[in-house]
Parts: structure tokens; C-alpha cells; sequence
């Protein structure tokens, strides 16, 4: 079997705050290393769990984030930005299952450290065929177009629960309680790294036994709808062809879910400020 895990930082043991995850801020490199040891539970659980492989892609910022020096040497790691497939880089590699790991709520989630969708700076919403998205809908229905499942998810408990409401029976590990956008009870690094790691274990074992969850496939034609935070924002944006504007929301149609991630990564990297 070979995994996924597909790792960001703000779900991650311990990140409260933007300083905590951002290059360049003396907390950064502190972190690193946390999301470093709660990705290598991830690896080390689900090679426990019988995976023959386990490919790592750093979704975090730059995608720079992940110490490889202290990596699991069972794993390899994507690295860097862009890439074809971003936070789910090597998804459509032959991947038979996934994990997301140090995953947030969507914008605007109450009780949720860190929740945005995608870029703080221009994302306020994005709707997939109706339904209100965040990042792990996005990545999951990018999963979903390959036929992978997504077996297990970290975060604090306002991001498992959103995720355990797109597929559910799927396991998570809430690492945090979230009480604001900047605060939570957190569980140190020795309570939620053997967490993390029997989950990962337990979820690898649940694909041998073909119980685990489904993928989440959206059914195309696939209409996405980008709700962004200025009109200056749309006015670039919306200069891309095939895109309808409303507003500050952008719609187009795609025929299939890695089209629709590619122009709304698109729109997004359109939209920042210049």
C-alpha cells in the first residue's frame, strides 16, 4: 500500500498563533520541528499499519517547511512551490490511500485556531457545486478525481469536525481545543505524537481491510464559486477567461476536480495584492 500525507502547519501540535508558522519569526523554526515529529507519528503509523510506502508533501507555506533532516528515512518528501498538484503533490502517483496532517477549519469557523481557506490575504469563501469548501474539500475531491481515500486527519477539534462531516467514518486525532482564533488547550508533543501515530496505524489497517472510507468524488461538470476579500482583488482576478463575475465572487466551471483546483489556484495567485 502506498500513503499520502499531506501535511500543513497551522492543525499542527501546539501552532496558536501566525507568528508560530510564518518563515523569518524566531517562533518558526521552534515549530518546524513539532510539525516535523507529528508528520513522522503519521509515517511511522502507517508503515506500522502495513503501508509499502509513504510519500510526504509539505503543503505549508512555500512548501519549505518540513525538516528533511529529521524525517522519517522511510518517507520521501515534496517539496517546494508550485507544484502540479500543490498539497496533494504526488496524489496522482498510484496512492492508495491519504492522510492529512496539521489541517485548519474554513474561514470564518468559530472556535477554530488559525481558520482561512487557502490565502488569509484573498479567500474569504469557496463553494464547490453549492457546498461551502475549505482546503481539506478541496484536496479531498482532488483525492477523490484519483480514486484515493482520505484515511485519517489531525488538527483542533473544529477542523476533525468539519472534516469527519465530509467523510465520514474517517479517524482523527484532535491535537488542540480551540477556545479562539489565537487560542487553545493544547496537548504537548508526548501525548499527541503517540496519538497521531496509532490513528495513522489504525487507518493504514483499516485500507488493508478494505473498511476504510470512500473517496470523495464530486460529480462534474464541477461549478466553483471564489468569494474574495476586495474588489481590486476580483478586478485581476476576473480577468481570467472563462471566469463570471458577481461582486467579489468569481464562478467558472470545470470538467473535472484537478481543472477546478488549478484555475482556483489561478484566480488566487491573480488575486494577491500587488
Amino acid at each position: 500500500m502506498n500513503i499520502l500525507v499531506s501535511a500543513d502547519m497551522e492543525g499542527i501540535t501546539g501552532v496558536t498563533t501566525w507568528d508560530q508558522v510564518t518563515p523569518g519569526h524566531p517562533e518558526y523554526s521552534r515549530f518546524r520541528r513539532l510539525m516535523t515529529a507529528d508528520v513522522n507519528a503519521a509515517v511511522s503509523g502507517a508503515f506500522q499499519g502495513g503501508a509499502h510506502e509513504v510519500c510526504v508533501t509539505d503543503g505549508h507555506w512555500d512548501g519549505s517547511n518540513i525538516l528533511v533532516e529529521d524525517l522519517d528515512a522511510r518517507a520521501r518528501l515534496n517539496s517546494g512551490s508550485p507544484s502540479p498538484m500543490s498539497m496533494m503533490q504526488g496524489i496522482d502517483g498510484g496512492m492508495d490511500g491519504a492522510m492529512l496532517v496539521g489541517y485548519h477549519a474554513r474561514q470564518g469557523t468559530p472556535q477554530a485556531v488559525l481558520d482561512h481557506t487557502w490565502s488569509t490575504t484573498c479567500v474569504r469563501n469557496v463553494w464547490l457545486n453549492d457546498q461551502l469548501a475549505g482546503e481539506y474539500t478541496l484536496n479531498a475531491a482532488l483525492a477523490g478525481h484519483f480514486g484515493v481515500p482520505i484515511l485519517m486527519a489531525t488538527g483542533d477539534q473544529a477542523a476533525c469536525n468539519q472534516i469527519s462531516q465530509l467523510v465520514p467514518s474517517i479517524i482523527t486525532v484532535a491535537v488542540k481545543r480551540a477556545t479562539g482564533r489565537f487560542a487553545a488547550d493544547c496537548q504537548p508533543p508526548a501525548v499527541t505524537v503517540p496519538l497521531i501515530e496509532a490513528a495513522a496505524r489504525q487507518a493504514v489497517e483499516r485500507l488493508s481491510k478494505k473498511d476504510a472510507p470512500a473517496p470523495y468524488v464530486i460529480k462534474p461538470p464541477i461549478h466553483v464559486v471564489v468569494e474574495l476579500q476586495a474588489s481590486d482583488m476580483a478586478d485581476r482576478a476576473g480577468l481570467l477567461p472563462g471566469v463570471k463575475r458577481d461582486g467579489l465572487r468569481l464562478a467558472y466551471t470545470a470538467e473535472e476536480m484537478p481543472q477546478a483546483q488549478a484555475v482556483f489556484r489561478s484566480l488566487v495567485q491573480l488575486a494577491y495584492p500587488r
